[in-house]
C-alpha cells in the first residue's frame, strides 16, 4: 500500500509542476489561447494522484498485490499516463511558441499520443480485472 501511496505523491508533484509550468511558459511567451499544456495538471492529477489513491483504499481491504493482473496494471498504466502527457509537453509547447509541425511530426506526435491513451486504457481495464479478481464472493 504504501508503494500506491508513493506513486500517487509523486504524481501529485509531478501535476503541481505541470501546473506552474503552465502558467509561468504561457505568460512568459505572452500566450493566451488554448493548448495542451493546459490539461497536463488535470490529467496527472485525476489519471495519477486520484487513481492511486483509489488504488491505495482497495489495496488496503483487499489482496490485490497478490495478483498478477494487478502487477501488470502497475506497469501498463504507469506507462500509459507519462507517455500522455509526454506527448502533451510535445504538442503544447511548440503550439505556445507558434511553431507549425510539420504533418510528419504531428501524426507522429498523435501517435504516440494515442499509445499512451491506449496504455492507460489497457491499465484500467487490468485494474478493474484485478479488483474482480481480489474481491470476495467472486462468481
Amino acid at each position: 500500500m504504501k508503494k500506491l501511496l508513493n506513486i500517487g505523491f509523486l504524481y501529485a508533484i509531478l501535476a503541481m509542476a505541470g501546473g506552474v509550468f503552465y502558467r509561468e511558459f504561457t505568460k512568459f511567451n505572452g500566450f493566451t489561447g488554448r493548448t495542451a499544456l493546459g490539461v497536463v495538471h488535470t490529467h496527472l492529477f485525476l489519471l495519477g494522484m486520484v487513481m492511486f489513491l483509489l488504488a491505495a483504499l482497495f489495496a488496503a481491504r483487499l489482496p490485490l498485490g497478490q495478483t498478477r493482473l494487478f502487477r501488470g496494471f502497475l506497469v501498463v498504466y504507469n506507462i500509459g499516463v507519462p507517455l500522455t502527457v509526454v506527448m502533451l509537453l510535445v504538442r503544447g509547447i511548440p503550439q505556445v511558441l507558434g511553431m507549425e509541425l510539420s504533418r510528419g511530426m504531428d501524426a507522429a506526435v498523435s501517435g504516440v499520443a494515442g499509445i499512451g491513451h491506449i496504455l492507460t486504457g489497457a491499465g484500467l481495464v487490468l485494474f478493474f480485472l484485478a479488483l474482480r479478481r481480489a474481491a470476495p464472493g467472486r462468481d
